[in-house]
């Protein structure tokens, strides 16, 4: 059973991967999967017409939902986020579980799998758990500016849910290294699993085409960013170099593609700008061919955010083969992708003067643009395939599976 708050039809964050997974382990005839998740919202923070239910039962591609209405905040201020959260992880603590095998609790989000976890203490506490780490809370307040104490209580209920579970999951070795040496967790229970993408690569020769559908020009530059615009993005610093590529006369088109929190301020920050556009959210075909069909795909994150998050869009960026602009600070998770992967450079978080050359600079050189590409493909087929990550977490359920039979046998023995 797996507990998550985001899922399919939502396009981005983490609801492509928890229904790649549940979809793989479904298909693969050795899981039986239930999944326990919210009515889609995200990244729009409005629920999706046709749903709203109290409760609803559905299938989809095979795999049984189990969608319960919870809070969600037309503006989604830091507390708003959190009542949304509890709401969800309330909700989720008063289904019925039944006796599953193994229960899996997404993060985020990290307070909803809290609550989850203390029911399942509560209640049912011989359930196997394994907690999937998508981002760190605990680094997410400390690295925007968050107050000391607030991060405090968050590390703490981050340090109990982590330490209480069976298995931690995490997408990246430096998310190990912080889940043992800040939240107390045993190296031998933390494992790591990559992201990867749902999309299937486009053919680069389809290229022109997926340009002339979108209407870019083949003069101009094409500098795509896409997947969530909220705060830890600080994407105003992509407005400000479209600003300075208008005024200095640059053939760059900044688009955006994609939702979230501070969509609408960008748009209203962007007003009257002629080489800035947006785009909302594509099926998965469309969202393939437009990262095709771009000169060079963006991540931009607000100075200071460099080990809460890899971002999700890069696993993405690399399977299309286009060559990826990252202005992030040095020495972040981002930066060592980018630079493991040779598949872009990185320009300083905040600089819309070095991403703008950047991006030119990339994006003018076809040669290196093409050799760029080249590499995040080959990097993409080397770690990130669906196929590796699925395969590793049917065996980090076999072994949680496996570890839980043997203390309930442990324990029946010692009862008798």
């Amino acid at each position: 059973m797996i507990f998550a708050q985001n899922y399919a039809p939502e396009p981005s964050g983490n609801a492509p991967y928890v229904t790649s997974l549940a979809e793989g382990l479904q298909a693969s005839g050795e899981f039986d999967l239930t999944v326990v998740t919210a009515h889609p919202y995200y990244p729009d923070w409005q629920i999706r017409a046709g749903y709203g239910q109290w409760k609803r039962d559905e299938t989809l591609q095979g795999v049984r939902l189990r969608r319960r209405l919870h809070y969600v905040p037309r503006r989604p201020t830091a507390l708003r986020r959190l009542v949304s959260e509890l709401s969800f992880g309330v909700r989720s603590a008063f289904s019925s579980l039944g006796r599953p095998d193994v229960v899996v609790l997404v993060s985020p989000s990290m307070f909803a799998s809290a609550v989850t976890m203390l029911r399942l203490k509560l209640l049912n506490p011989g359930t196997p758990v394994l907690v999937w780490v998508q981002d760190l809370y605990s680094l997410g307040v400390r690295e925007t500016g968050g107050r000391a104490e607030v991060a405090k209580v968050v590390t703490a209920v981050e340090s109990w849910l982590f330490r209480t579970a069976g298995t931690v999951t995490v997408i990246h070795e430096r998310f190990r290294h912080t889940v043992t040496s800040l939240l107390g967790v045993e190296a031998d229970r933390v494992r790591i699993i990559r992201n990867w993408t749902h999309i299937s690569p486009v053919e680069g020769s389809r290229r022109a085409a997926a340009r002339s559908k979108l209407s870019w020009g083949g003069d101009e530059i094409i500098a795509l960013h896409t997947g969530n615009m909220g705060v830890k993005q600080g994407l105003e610093n992509v407005v400000r170099a479209a600003e300075l590529a208008e005024r200095r006369g640059d053939r760059v088109r900044f688009v955006f593609i994609g939702g979230g929190n501070q969509r609408d301020r960008l748009v209203d920050m962007a007003a009257g700008l002629t080489q800035i556009e947006f785009i909302g959210s594509l099926p998965d075909d469309e969202y393939a061919l437009a990262l095709t069909a771009a000169d060079v795909l963006l991540v931009n994150e607000l100075p200071g955010v460099s080990g809460m998050a890899v971002p999700s869009k890069l696993t993405s960026y690399f399977a299309a083969g286009r060559p990826v602009v990252a202005a992030t600070d040095a020495g972040g998770v981002t930066d060592e992708e980018v630079t493991a992967s040779r598949a872009g450079v990185r320009v300083g978080a905040g600089d819309a003067r070095a991403l703008l050359d950047a991006v030119i600079e990339v994006g003018a050189d076809a040669e290196r643009s093409s050799q760029m590409g080249l590499e995040g493909v080959r990097y993409y087929e080397r770690l990130l395939s669906p196929e590796a990550a699925i395969d590793a977490f049917k065996q980090a359920l076999r072994d949680v599976r496996r570890s839980g039979r043997s203390k309930r046998r442990r324990r029946a023995l010692r009862r008798s």
